[in-house]
């Protein structure tokens, strides 16, 4: 299998070029800088400029592009560039593939998404069918995955996986916070009730594997473990697996403070959300306790 991934060098990125690389498939890298290895050519998505011939005739096209929506703090110029590099790269992509001849264009475009989507759910569970919510990421999400409707429209299976918090050691947000906690500085966020969708990083690689191969599936797909959490029960599933205490308490100004809009949005909000399809599709989770995912990830 021939894939094209865009945001290959990001924490998902790496690890799916890693796998399906391992494996044997063709991998393409889209890159915005000069390319500096055999299999990455570059394209310019705050262009929308990408070279057709590097989509044609591959089978599937992974757009995993945007800048890290909790990178920085949220100022009105970067909640414009997570916006605008999401669009940018979508549509670059989508467009690109629609425009091809029928015979050379990939089957599939799986484009990122995110559990933003749903906004604050509180204590509700919800799934794919729950509705858009309200605030800036929710936004950011809905006309993330419309972007991607030139694809669609030309008769591309499209998968918009909304991926929860993606748990690795060496990235994301359990890799920013895993030094504090083996300090014995870790310690729950806010009032700690805020449920936490969370999905180990083994098991977002092999969902999207999983996605890239299921013709049936089209739409939005929940990438997050069966059972979340309330920040303060992850809290305390760190501090078993680094075999250290987490007595702390980061206060909601604090956070305020150091993140802007996103302590809101990204990190003080309660989103309860199910992976309906994934598990209705017979997925196989390999972890689906956040203390087991966490003991493997540490460990």
């Amino acid at each position: 299998m021939k894939v094209v991934i865009t945001g290959a060098s990001g924490l998902i990125g790496t690890a799916l070029v890693r796998s399906l690389t391992g494996d044997g498939h063709d991998v393409v890298r889209l890159v915005r800088r000069q390319p500096r290895a055999a299999d990455e050519v570059q394209w310019e998505p705050a262009a929308r400029r990408l070279d057709p011939a590097v989509l044609s005739g591959a089978d599937a096209v992974v757009n995993l592009a945007g800048a890290g929506i909790g990178d920085r703090r949220w100022s009105e110029d970067y909640k414009r560039l997570v916006l605008d590099s999401r669009i940018d790269a979508t549509t670059t992509v989508a467009t690109t593939m629609a425009a091809l001849p029928e015979a050379d264009r990939p089957h599939v475009l799986l484009s990122a998404s995110a559990v933003g989507f749903y906004g604050d759910t509180k204590d509700e569970p919800v799934d794919e069918t729950g509705p858009q919510g309200a605030g800036f990421l929710a936004d950011v999400v809905a006309q993330w995955e419309r972007a991607t409707a030139p694809a669609a429209d030309a008769g591309v299976r499209v998968v918009t996986p909304r991926s929860g918090i993606v748990l690795a050691a060496d990235g994301g947000a359990l890799g920013k916070v895993l030094p504090l906690f083996k300090l014995g500085l870790g310690g729950r966020l806010g009032s700690g009730r805020q449920w936490m969708s969370w999905i180990a990083l083994a098991d977002e690689i092999a969902a999207l594997r999983f996605l890239l191969t299921r013709d049936d599936i089209v739409g939005a797909v929940n990438l997050t473990a069966p059972e979340p959490v309330r920040n303060r029960d992850y809290t305390k599933a760190i501090a078993r697996a680094v075999h250290r205490p987490a007595l702390a308490t980061v206060p909601p100004i604090a956070l305020r403070a150091a993140l802007g809009g996103f302590a809101d949005e990204g990190v003080l909000v309660s989103q309860r959300v199910l992976p309906s399809r994934l598990e209705d599709a017979g997925f196989p989770f390999t972890y689906a306790d956040v203390d087991a995912a966490l003991t493997a990830i540490v460990g």
